[in-house]
């Protein structure tokens, strides 16, 4: 069986999503029709009024740079655009999920979307809030194996504890595939840009990737990072080597490298203090 087969096989196993709210479902049709304003969008999501609190929580919080001055979720689509307030909903909307299920997972991918938005700004990258928000979402395939493989769950948590090994590595050995490739399945099923689902794919491989490959190095920088600075906790307590070439994509040799982590710490200072509930 090759992998896009197992895959299908893991996929098929899986026999309900989580469980989003209906505006999540609605706002997925609504996004791809040329004729939906920010006001209708805006709209639907205020509906839902613990969602939209939540949304004002996330796009107010400090990785995206406005803290305290969007007031309204149109004045927010506005700001960061149809494609990071769709992947802002769906991380509103699976925060409790991701609490739930991993302990600490909140919090890394917080880290991570804050981290990558400090980098892609200092490299004077464009759209760093969508960079932030592909971050923010790419270890949801984590949360569909602890929710929906319960059993293969316990049984990569224990390879990760008695082996040592990373997450990805006992994912690979109990599953045969990881994270990154049932996150991109579940991307798919979602109907998220790419610019949101390509990083979710390959933050493990950027050099694999063969679009958005600056963006993916973000992602993926970011995640080292923030596990080297000890916050939350992505399923296990190691740091996994940065990809020589996402590093030199990126140039990160060219920037004041004390300068950019002495930003990352400040920034992500707040983070534990970003809940939503």
């Amino acid at each position: 069986m090759n992998n896009v087969q197992h895959l299908k096989a893991i996929t098929k196993r899986i026999h309900s999503l989580p469980t989003l709210p209906h505006v999540v479902k609605k706002l997925t049709s609504m996004v791809e029709s040329p004729d939906v304003s920010a006001k209708d969008i805006g709209k639907l999501i205020s509906s839902d009024q613990v969602l939209s609190a939540k949304v004002l929580r996330l796009v107010n919080s400090p990785f995206y740079g406005f803290p305290g001055r969007i007031s309204s979720i149109s004045h927010a689509i506005i700001l960061l655009g149809f494609n990071v307030i769709k992947g802002v909903v769906l991380s509103a909307s699976v925060f409790d999920l991701m609490e739930k299920s991993m302990l600490g997972l909140w919090s890394h991918s917080l880290g991570c979307a804050v981290a990558s938005g400090s980098i892609s700004r200092r490299l004077g990258m464009k759209d760093p809030e969508e960079i932030s928000t592909a971050a923010l979402l790419h270890d949801i395939g984590k949360v569909i194996i602890r929710v929906c493989l319960s059993d293969e769950f316990d049984k990569i948590a224990d390879l990760v504890k008695n082996k040592q090994i990373l997450f990805k590595d006992a994912e690979l050995e109990v599953l045969g595939v990881d994270h990154t490739e049932i996150g991109s399945w579940l991307a798919k099923e979602w109907n998220l840009p790419e610019r949101l689902s390509i990083p979710i794919t390959y933050h493990h491989t950027p050099e694999l990737s063969k679009t958005l490959q600056d963006r993916v190095a973000v992602v993926h920088v970011a995640d080292s990072i923030v596990r080297a600075f000890g916050i939350g906790r992505g399923g296990d307590p190691w740091v996994p080597r940065i990809s020589p070439v996402a590093w030199d994509l990126l140039g990160m040799d060219s920037i004041d490298l004390n300068s950019l982590m002495e930003q990352v710490a400040i920034d992500l200072q707040d983070v534990e203090s970003t809940q939503l509930n």
